[in-house]
């Protein structure tokens, strides 16, 4: 306020009152003031409103699922080191929706955190909003689904590769015929971990067969009416393994196979990015490519601080996953 009172030449108090439409403040003086804050992308602060002397540290985290234990699991990791720094952390779930992405990215500004990490909706195409975060010099740090790697420091795992061991193993244990279940294929981690699956089929000398390629949506019932279209097809069409894209879509492909009486790993191997918790809590027990999800959200958090604290470099941090062996993929 102290600048945009500079700038026109009126006191502090002025473009206050003018900010909250007081009376006080004639029509013409009023819409001088909005205007230039603007332009100047002024927005109020509720926490210095309440708290003159000492503004809270605070950091946003945007992410699209918060009940899976992937995204909690990365939050916990976030708190656990922006705690060690004094920040505290506020979260929103976006539920997988764009424009419940932008109305959170937008609550953050008007909060005046100090920092943003986000990991991106499913449905998101256009990055307006967080070019927007850039051009407004926020510290922003993208984890696990990304955009602008140009602009922003990412934390991501190494999809490709472990997507590539997991098919590997399938084709080791005697598959030939693996599916892949994804999400959009706009997503940089389903390209990734697409890009791994199918790079271990090539070397194989396994031909690709696109039908049973299905990357569409992160969605557990089109999972599982997938997967059960997939295992409706012939005898000698239908998978005998199934690589599945992320925990929703691994435990959809896994009711699918019960549901058609066939059984696993013996009719069809399973493996599934997921964590540890789920995987090893079913039966059979799920092979699994698990993430370092607390790691990678300590990864994060420690990125952004140094951002916060004036390092504009832009770091590409890649969190190993790890491939578990257990019982849905352990062909005898």
């Amino acid at each position: 306020m102290k600048d945009l009172a500079q700038e026109l030449g009126v006191s502090i108090a002025t473009v206050s009152r003018a900010l909250r439409s007081s009376p006080e403040i004639g029509q013409d003086m009023q819409a001088k003031v909005k205007e230039l804050a603007k332009r100047r992308n002024y927005r109020p602060n509720p926490f210095a409103q309440s708290l003159r002397k000492e503004a809270p540290r605070v950091i946003g985290v945007v992410v699209p699922n918060l009940v899976t234990h992937y995204y909690a699991a990365v939050l916990d990791g976030i708190e656990s080191e922006a705690r060690k720094e004094g920040y505290s952390v506020i979260s929103a779930n976006t539920h997988e929706d764009t424009d419940a992405e932008i109305q959170a990215i937008d609550n953050f500004i008007s909060l005046h955190v100090e920092g943003i990490i986000a990991c991106l909706s499913q449905n998101t195409t256009d990055y307006k909003h967080f070019e927007e975060i850039a051009d407004m010099g926020i510290p922003l740090v993208f984890f696990g689904r990304t955009c602008l790697t140009d602009r922003f420091s990412t934390v991501t795992a190494n999809g490709d590769e472990a997507a590539f061991q997991a098919t590997q193993h399938l084709i080791d244990t005697g598959s030939r015929r693996i599916a892949f279940i994804g999400g959009p294929n706009h997503l940089d981690m389903v390209r990734r971990r697409k890009h791994g699956y199918l790079e271990a089929l090539r070397e194989n000398r396994i031909p690709i067969d696109r039908t049973l390629v299905a990357c569409e949506k992160i969605d557990y019932q089109w999972a599982l009416d997938t997967t059960t279209r997939l295992l409706s097809l012939p005898v000698g069409e239908r998978p005998d393994a199934i690589l599945a894209f992320n925990d929703i879509i691994t435990f959809a492909a896994f009711t699918a196979i019960k549901q058609q009486g066939l059984s696993i790993p013996e009719d069809v191997a399973l493996i599934g990015f997921t964590d540890d918790v789920h995987a090893q809590y079913v039966t059979p027990r799920m092979s699994a490519i698990e993430d370092q999800s607390h790691l990678m959200g300590q990864t994060a958090c420690q990125l952004l601080l140094r951002n916060i604290a004036g390092d504009t470099r832009i770091y590409r941090k890649i969190v190993p996953q790890q491939l578990v062996i257990r019982d849905t993929s352990a062909r005898k």
